[in-house]
């Protein structure tokens, strides 16, 4: 299986299905306005979430955020590297700084989320108000 298109939520959580599942993080744009990620909240693997539902936490200097499930799935992997270094997260975003795997339970689900072109649109949009 090749690697799908980065898709993402309104809720800047990125997803990107892989050989292993869906890999699960937060936007860039959401990383560069909490800053510096201190703490990450990781799931069990083998939570279930579905769409919509509190997944995983950040926690940075500004705030503290639960972050929503951009597609249901179950867990298959977490990214234990965030223990130690949450601020992987800022330093690459797309990347090591991934959050979870999921299993995708319904891959219809994606098509309801923005490509990365549309997401810059989006953010663009929302922040010239």
């Amino acid at each position: 299986m090749t690697n799908g298109a980065l898709k993402i939520s309104q809720d800047h959580v990125w997803v990107q299905t892989n050989a292993e599942g869906a890999q699960v993080g937060i936007s860039d744009f959401a990383a560069e306005a909490l800053g510096t990620i201190i703490y990450v909240e990781l799931p069990e693997v083998g939570d279930a979430v579905a769409r919509g539902e509190g997944f995983a936490a950040v926690e940075s200097g500004k705030a503290s955020v639960e972050l929503p499930a951009p597609i249901s799935g179950k867990v298959l992997k977490v990214n234990e590297e965030l223990e130690d270094a949450p601020d992987l997260i800022n330093q690459d975003t797309y990347g090591k700084g991934w959050i979870v795997v999921f299993a995708l339970k319904d891959a219809t689900e994606l098509d309801e989320l923005m490509s990365k072109p549309d997401y810059d649109l989006f953010i663009a949009d929302a922040t010239e108000g």
